[in-house]
């Protein structure tokens, strides 16, 4: 499970006791909403079918795809459709391929979801593994769906604006430069991203 509402707020003034600047920004914009979503693979093919297409036009292929594989939405139902099936709900040809990858994996047993590494970077060169998933797809696995409190998707373009205005830097750091200012704030990187994300669009901060 996702980190909490309790959590964040734990995890959140652990960091403002160390850093001033997290400090005022708690107390301009509060805390933000657990993000929580459930393990499993039919989190991580929501994520291939929502990508590059809006939340309504994703909503509207994962309807069909339920309709078509049942409310489970079984591996091993998707892998038995054909291609003209698959396209019928909305799954492009690419598309298809990333599902089908993620559903072999999960079938043959070679990725187990419930017992990914305990080492954050270790559980990311598994999820990796799914043809569509990229490491910021699966940071965002194994901080929503997970919970781990230390993962820090320093590619995601709003963590790189909402730190860049954080810390008063004159432009948004790169994805390298991100990681790097995000080492002062472990062990509790996850609630930091999240808080990002709460700022980024806050006029307060």
């Amino acid at each position: 499970m996702g980190l909490t509402n309790s959590q964040l707020r734990e995890h959140l003034d652990a960091v403002a006791v160390k850093d001033a600047v997290v400090a005022a920004a708690l107390e301009r914009c509060g805390y933000p909403e657990e993000r929580i979503r459930p393990t499993g693979y039919r989190t991580l093919l929501r994520t291939i079918v929502g990508q590059q297409v809006s939340v309504a036009a994703a909503a509207s292929v994962w309807n069909r795809l339920e309709a078509e594989l049942g409310e489970d939405m079984a591996a091993r139902e998707l892998l038995d459709r054909d291609f003209d099936t698959l396209r019928a709900c909305g799954l492009s040809r690419q598309k298809q391929g990333y599902a089908r990858s993620l559903c072999e994996l999960v079938e043959s047993g070679e990725l187990d979801l419930e017992s990914l590494p305990q080492d954050d970077e270790e559980a990311i060169a598994e999820l990796v593994r799914i043809k569509g998933i990229g490491r910021w797809s699966a940071e965002i696995y194994l901080l929503f769906a997970e919970g781990r409190q230390d993962i820090w998707p320093a590619g995601d373009l709003a963590v790189q604006e909402a730190v860049g205005r954080l810390l008063g830097l004159p432009e948004r750091p790169s994805e390298k430069h991100t990681r790097e200012l995000g080492e002062q704030w472990r062990p509790y990187r996850g609630a930091m991203a999240i808080f990002t994300w709460h700022t980024y669009n806050n006029a307060a901060l």
